[in-house]
C-alpha cells in the first residue's frame, strides 16, 4: 500500500498512483485529525470523496506517530503535543475509532501502544497488556458496518510475548490482523522470527498485515512466512533523494556515470517513467532540484514493488514462489554499507536525532510516515 499520510501520496496525483497498479492506499489518522480535522473531512463527504480516491483506503490509527512524541500515557489514553502548533491533544482508543469512522476508511486500525526497540521485557509486557485492553474497548465501540477493523499484535522481538499477543488479539476478534512494532531498528532475522511466531497463531482466513516494511528482501521473506499486506514510505522517500529500486538493485541516478546514459531506470519495467525518460534526463532533474524528478522516480519505485507483489502472487498460485524468492535475494542481498538495511539504520539514526531535537523543531521521524527529517510545514 503506498502511503498517503495526509491524504495524498507525496509528489503523486491519484492518477499516478492508479497507474502503478495500486488498489489501496494508506492515510494517517494522527495527521488528518489535526489537519484539516476529521470533522471537516466528514463534512466534505469522507476521505474517499475528499481526496477523490476511488480505490480502498486504510487508516493507520497514528499510534506510532503519537508514541514517537513521548506522550503522557495512562490507562484511558495519551496526551501529546501537536507537531503543527504545540497544542496538547488528548487521544483515547475510543477517539481513534470515532475519528476513523468519520474519515470513512475501508480498513481502520486500532490504537496500540508502540514501544521502541530494544526494550525491556517489563516495558514490552506493559505495552502488550494495555494494547489488549484498548483493543477490547475499540472493538466494543466500533459501529460502522461498511468498515472493517484490524487488531495489532505487539511484543517486540520477544517471541513468547509475540505469541501471547497474537493469541489474545485473536480472542478479541478482528476482521484482520497487523504485526506492529517492527521495522524500528531490529535486524531482519529478528523481524522475521517475530513474523513467524505471530503468523503461527493468526487465523489463515484473515488478512495479515506487516506494518512499515517495504524493502524487497523483507517483503519477499515476509510473503514466504504468510504475510498478505504491507505499507512503507521507502519507495517514495528514496525517490525524493534520487534512488530507484530496479530489477538489478538500487540505482542512485544522481551518480555522474548516468549523465549521458540513454537507458531507462530499469529496462525490464513498463512504467511511464521507464517508457518515456532516460537516466540522463532524470539525473538532470534530480541535480537541479526539479520536483518532477520525485514524481518520475516515485512512479517507477511504486511500480517496481507492485510488480514484485503481483509476480509473487502469480508464482504462489503456480508453485514457483521459491524461484522468485531466490531471484530477489540474489539481487538485493546486502553488502557492507549498502542495500535496504541501510535505510533502516538511517531511520533509526534519525529517530535518535529526533528524540533530541523535537522540543525545538516540529519534525516527525518514522519509518511508517513519509516525513523523515522533513519539516511538517503548512505546505504539506
Amino acid at each position: 500500500m503506498p502511503v498517503g499520510t495526509r491524504g495524498a501520496v507525496r509528489a503523486l496525483t491519484n492518477t499516478d498512483v492508479e497507474s502503478v497498479g495500486a488498489e489501496i492506499i494508506l492515510a494517517n489518522t494522527y495527521h488528518l485529525m489535526l489537519r484539516p480535522t476529521a470533522e471537516l473531512i466528514a463534512a466534505m463527504g469522507g476521505l474517499h470523496r475528499f481526496e477523490n480516491w476511488k480505490g480502498c483506503l486504510l487508516t493507520d490509527s497514528g499510534g506510532f506517530q503519537v508514541f514517537s512524541l513521548a506522550p503522557k500515557v495512562d490507562e484511558d489514553g495519551v496526551v501529546f503535543k501537536s507537531v503543527y502548533d504545540g497544542a496538547a491533544v488528548r487521544f483515547t482508543p475510543e477517539r481513534a475509532v470515532e475519528v476513523q469512522e468519520m474519515l470513512g476508511a475501508d480498513i481502520a486500525m486500532m490504537l496500540d501502544v508502540c514501544t521502541a526497540l530494544p526494550a525491556t521485557t517489563r516495558s514490552l509486557r506493559e505495552a502488550l497488556d494495555r494494547t489488549i485492553r484498548w483493543a477490547e474497548r475499540q472493538k466494543a465501540v466500533h459501529t460502522r458496518t461498511d468498515q472493517v477493523q484490524f487488531g495489532i499484535v505487539q511484543g517486540g522481538t520477544d517471541l513468547d510475548l509475540r505469541i501471547e499477543s497474537a493469541q489474545r488479539t485473536v480472542a478479541v476478534g478482528f476482521d484482520g490482523y497487523a504485526i506492529g512494532g517492527l521495522s524500528v531498528g531490529e535486524t531482519r532475522p529478528e523481524m522475521m522470527a517475530a513474523v513467524e511466531a505471530v503468523n503461527s497463531e493468526l487465523p489463515a482466513d484473515r488478512p495479515r498485515y506487516l506494518m512499515g516494511v517495504g524493502d524487497p528482501i523483507s517483503l519477499i521473506e515476509a510473503v514466504a512466512r504468510g504475510v498478505d499486506m504491507f505499507d512503507c514510505v521507502l519507495p517514495t522517500r528514496l525517490a525524493r533523494h534520487g534512488t530507484a529500486l530496479t530489477s538489478t538493485g538500487r540505482v542512485a541516478v544522481k551518480n555522474a556515470k548516468y549523465a549521458r546514459s540513454d537507458e531507462p531506470l530499469d529496462a525490464q519495467c513498463r512504467c511511464s517513467t521507464c517508457m518515456l525518460h532516460s537516466r540522463s534526463y532524470i539525473r538532470h532533474l534530480v541535480s537541479v532540484g526539479e520536483q518532477t524528478a520525485s514524481t518520475l522516480v516515485s512512479v517507477h519505485n511504486l511500480t517496481y514493488l507492485h510488480s514484485l507483489m503481483q509476480r509473487s502472487r502469480t508464482a504462489i498460485m503456480r508453485g514457483e514462489f521459491d524461484q522468485v524468492r531466490a531471484e530477489v535475494n540474489d539481487v538485493w542481498m546486502e553488502g557492507p554499507g549498502q542495500g535496504p538495511g541501510r535505510v533502516r539504520r538511517e531511520a533509526s539514526a534519525a529517530q535518535r536525532v529526533w528524540s533530541r531535537i523535537q522540543p525545538r523543531q516540529h519534525h516527525v521521524v518514522s519509518p511508517h510516515n513519509d516525513d523523515m527529517a522533513e519539516p511538517a510545514g503548512p505546505d504539506r
